[in-house]
């Protein structure tokens, strides 16, 4: 295995803002190794939760909703983004009660992912006894169907590569010794 301080790359700028609108982008210089320079678009936005929720009689709860990348309706786990300072635990519980109206007797964090061109990790919250107890309280650009599968089901989709969320319900399921 090489010396990781010799594959290290340092910056060679400031980061200039390339886009802000609903998501941020940055132009990041950066300097190899070897001396060469190159500029890298890195997306500067909240970290963000998933929360995989269990019912009593394990069902997951989803949500279903259009995503504009994948320009179609994507079943993935409900979660967003979290607030400075907040809790990546109470933010996923957060999500799911406002999305799904959903609540949960038992949470944990599962994993914090730092993607390769993201500045902000993506959380993974496991949460059991989840019920529910409200309406939805979605954001004015939301449009959310709450969707149970049973955890067969959700094993069974998440090879297709279709669901919103894999990674996170992945290691949800694994930690939960579900998989």
């Amino acid at each position: 295995m090489t010396d990781p301080d010799q594959r290290a790359w340092s910056r060679a700028g400031d980061d200039e803002v390339a886009y802000a609108g609903f998501v941020r982008i940055l132009k990041r210089p950066l300097r190899l190794p070897d001396g060469r320079t190159a500029t890298w678009d890195i997306h500067d936005n909240p970290a963000t939760v998933s929360v995989l929720a269990l019912t009593d009689d394990d069902r997951v709860v989803l949500v279903e909703q259009y995503r504009p990348g994948p320009d179609r309706v994507v079943l993935s786990l409900p979660g967003g983004l979290v607030d400075p300072g907040e809790d990546p635990v109470a933010a996923g519980l957060r999500e799911l009660r406002e999305e799904t109206g959903y609540v949960a007797t038992d949470a944990v964090h599962v994993a914090a992912v730092d993607p390769p061109s993201h500045t902000r990790p993506r959380h993974t919250v496991l949460a059991r006894g989840a019920r529910l107890e409200a309406d939805q309280q979605l954001d004015a650009l939301e449009d959310i169907a709450v969707v149970l599968l049973d955890v067969a089901e959700l094993r069974r989709r998440l090879p297709t590569g279709r669901l919103g969320t894999t990674e996170q319900a992945y290691l949800a399921l694994d930690h939960a010794g579900l998989l």
